[in-house]
């Protein structure tokens, strides 16, 4: 009977804690989901952008005048879904269909970029797929990378007998063969040299060979073979039914960008390249009155080539007879000369100066283009079916007056006196910059070792210094030039170097987990001008670095408080700070800010590497 009590009396008590513990969630649920209500909602959908503008000083994170009693434990950032984890935002067909834009596919509409509309955006972090490993080391890396990090073998299957790639155990290994040159393009591009005649079948040609376009570059094995010939090459491809081509290429260590001959000019500016390449990229060249041709004419530098590696060109059957005959006319109207034509490929050499432009016929087509028109305009800008005559000056100097590379790295561009710049200004940037760098890297240098980094980006690149402050490394930098500021992106490519032009209220057109570092020099202070959110560019910048990656901000102190508030959300740790004392060429109070993301996964992911 007294048992029989007291097991009552403990379960009313058991009852009444259960009850008190549960009115107290209750409570907590009610208070913290007001917080978070909007946080939460459609964030496994992903688009990837903002709920609220996100301002530095005492108007950010809500609003609080006192930043400092906000508490950090509030930010949190959702995970996408493990399908997301290769998104594009930019680039996303989903949104496309959801959007239901009128595109042209005949013209490649739909893989062009598309950015959501802020009532489509949401934020979320970019899962790594399941068992994703650390990325291979280059140089090994341009043979073979981790199947688990890109898990998709079917181009491995569809061109089996072209040694783009083969899959062997828990690896993707790339022989360095495409659908033109199946022996390795090494042999291949020793071919194209000599075809040239250049100096022991050198691509480089002393020098004066240094920046290429690759188009339609498959896995960019053909980029990957140039760079032992001092030779980099952006490889260009959509996201097509291809789709990973650009990210296998990144996953390598190869420079490349996802983007498509279309509509609009590719985002680099005109006189960019000596060497456009195509070697089967199944490219309808005459289409539109040679469009796309007259748009690698605007890129290629004065005497620039283009080579064209085609059943085309050696005449197979009627039909490529026909086009053959047709591309022959366009591009002697365009007045491109052959310099060498040798079985399946031909190589066109444009003219150095307007004198040919000059003595056309009246009305031949395609026309010059407009005086009025900005051959360096790039960003949305559309293409147009017109020659773009050389400047005044390149018509003097017959050519690009370009130093050989390595020289011209850093030799004063000829293109300097366009931006009003005086050679004293560009070898004090120069000069700064390598000090930057080098101060960088003593403070990165008890987390990385010579092969930890390999793809780097320079998020606004003026006259790309950083990026020439790196030469010694065995590292290659993509320089962005803001769409909106001095498109300076013209003197990056007279350097040698590449680089395009990028809006940061958007996101980049690469694939998630695709650089090693990310050098955001005033980027923060500069969005925050446009009215763009800070936050967004946190977890866009977050997509493009791979796990152990490094982002390096130099920017005021408020941007450097703010971006700690996000540190736990995000799964990135401090590395270094300096302030400006530590730098006498840092301007005004201006830090130095460094960090690394951490590699995590989700449960899934764990699952499955399990």
């Amino acid at each position: 009977m007294m048992r029989g009590r007291s097991d009552g009396t403990q379960k009313k008590r058991l009852l009444t804690s259960v009850c008190v513990v549960a009115i107290f969630l209750g409570f907590l649920y009610v208070y913290y989901g007001s917080i978070f209500g909007s946080k939460s909602r459609g964030a496994s959908a992903l688009e990837y952008g903002s709920r609220s503008l996100r301002k530095f000083g005492s108007s950010y994170l809500g609003g609080d005048e006192d930043a400092d009693v906000f508490d950090v434990s509030l930010l949190i950032l959702k995970v996408c879904d493990d399908r997301h984890s290769e998104l594009i935002p930019c680039l996303d067909r989903h949104l496309i269909y959801q959007m239901r834009l009128k595109l042209d596919l005949s013209l490649m509409e739909h893989y062009e970029r598309h950015c959501p509309h802020p009532e489509r955006r949401y934020n979320c972090l970019i899962p790594p797929p399941p068992g994703y490993k650390i990325p291979i080391k280059w140089p090994k890396s341009r043979d073979e990378v981790w199947k688990a990090n890109i898990p998709h073998t079917h181009l491995a299957h569809e061109k089996s007998d072209q040694n783009w790639m083969v899959v062997k155990g828990e690896k993707i290994v790339f022989p360095g063969g495409g659908t033109h040159f199946h022996y390795g393009a090494d042999k291949y591009i020793a071919l194209l040299a000599k075809m040239l005649n250049f100096s022991h079948n050198n691509l480089n040609n002393e020098g004066r060979l240094r920046t290429v376009l690759d188009v339609g570059c498959g896995v960019a094995s053909f980029g990957a073979y140039l760079l032992s010939s001092d030779i980099i090459a952006m490889s260009l491809a959509p996201n097509d039914v291809h789709q990973n081509q650009i990210q296998f290429a990144l996953e390598r260590g190869i420079p490349a960008y996802l983007g498509v001959l279309g509509t609009k000019r590719l985002p680099y500016p005109s006189r960019s390249f000596e060497l456009a390449h195509c070697s089967r990229c199944r490219i309808d060249w005459l289409q539109r009155d040679g469009i796309l041709l007259l748009e690698l004419d605007r890129l290629l530098r004065p005497g620039g080539y283009f080579a064209y590696s085609s059943p085309e060109a050696y005449a197979q059957d009627e039909e490529d007879l026909r086009i053959w005959r047709e591309m022959s006319a366009l591009v002697g109207r365009m007045c491109w000369r052959i310099a060498a034509k040798m079985n399946q490929t031909v190589i066109w050499q444009k003219p150095f100066t307007n004198d040919c432009y000059m003595e056309r016929e009246p009305g031949t087509q395609p026309p010059l283009c407009r005086s009025d028109d900005d051959p360096d305009a790039v960003w949305g800008v559309s293409m147009e079916a017109c020659i773009t005559p050389y400047s005044d000056h390149d018509q003097r100097t017959g050519g690009s007056g370009l130093a050989p590379w390595p020289a011209r790295l850093t030799a004063p561009p000829p293109r300097l006196a366009d931006f009003g710049y005086s050679n004293d200004m560009f070898e004090k940037d120069t000069e700064i910059w390598r000090k930057r760098v080098e101060n960088y890297w003593n403070l990165l240098s008890p987390k990385i070792a010579s092969d930890t980094l390999r793809n780097l980006m320079d998020m606004k690149a003026n006259m790309g210094s950083f990026a020439a402050a790196l030469k010694g490394k065995d590292v290659w930098v993509m320089n962005v030039v803001p769409e909106d500021g001095p498109n300076t992106v013209k003197l990056i490519y007279d350097r040698g170097l590449i680089g395009t032009v990028h809006n940061w209220c958007e996101a980049f057109s690469t694939y998630p987990r695709t650089y090693d570092l990310l050098h955001a020099w005033t980027v923060f202070s500069d969005i925050e001008k446009k009215g763009c959110s800070a936050e967004d560019l946190l977890i866009e910048m977050d997509r493009m670095l791979r796990p152990t990656g490094f982002v390096i901000i130099h920017d005021k102190q408020v941007v450097v408080d703010f971006v700690k508030k996000y540190l736990p959300a995000l799964h990135w740790e401090i590395v270094a700070t300096a302030d400006s004392s530590s730098d006498s060429d840092l301007d005004g109070d201006n830090v130095v800010f460094i960090v690394q993301k951490k590699l995590w996964l989700t449960s899934e992911s764990l699952r499955d590497s399990e």
